[in-house]
């Protein structure tokens, strides 16, 4: 459970309504990225930025941690089972800096990959969490909800997520799956209180965390 992961494997677009929202098609299959270990965050740190790069958006996803080492597994129920555990994290975006960088058709890491980009919190063992595909996340700031998804509303479901990240990257014990963030994204700003909800078949789970002032 407190393994550093090597890496973090970050969805785009896999909700339609989000990928609608920002004006994007609709991918014919996942879209991928990766965060470093250095952009991790603690609840406890907080949301932080260079704000003379422009405004950063919070973008709530469930997250997996993964339990031993998944290669060129093509049965998505045997992929699933490498899943160790699950929770919400945050992943924070530049959205200036990547509209612009998205404009000259260069890579989004500047936006995407910088210290703090990638707030998780606690991680919940997999077998109290129930279906996966059953999963419900709110997040709420400043007492107002801003975005609600449904596991069940993904494009492409967490079965198939891992078997297309596994062909394409060897994924380690501890490494973190973000699966994409639903509708309802937007800036974060100073002193910004935030509460993520994760609502699973056996329960909720409540984190707190803020943005730097």
């Amino acid at each position: 459970m407190g393994t550093r992961p090597s890496k973090i494997v970050c969805v785009g677009r896999n909700y339609a309504e989000h990928a609608k929202e920002l004006g994007n098609a609709i991918p014919d299959r996942p879209i991928l990225f990766i965060k470093p270990p250095s952009s991790l965050s603690s609840l406890a740190q907080g949301a932080r930025w260079n704000q003379a790069l422009g405004e950063c958006h919070f973008e709530c996803e469930i997250c997996l941690q993964i339990a031993h080492r998944l290669s060129q597994e093509t049965n998505p129920s045997k992929a699933l089972e490498a899943i160790g555990a699950v929770t919400l994290g945050l992943d924070l975006t530049l959205r200036d800096l990547q509209n612009d960088l998205k404009a000259k058709g260069q890579p989004w890491e500047r936006a995407k990959a910088f210290d703090g980009a990638c707030i998780l919190a606690d991680w919940v063992e997999a077998d109290e969490i129930g279906d996966l595909q059953e999963l419900e996340l709110v997040l709420m700031i400043n007492g107002v909800e801003r975005q609600h998804g449904f596991s069940q509303d993904m494009i492409f479901d967490i079965g198939a997520l891992l078997v297309e990240i596994n062909q394409s990257f060897s994924l380690e014990a501890g490494d973190v799956i973000m699966t994409g963030t639903p509708a309802g994204v937007g800036a974060l700003h100073p002193n910004d209180q935030l509460t993520m909800k994760l609502i699973t078949q056996s329960g909720e789970y409540d984190w707190d965390t803020f943005v730097q002032a």
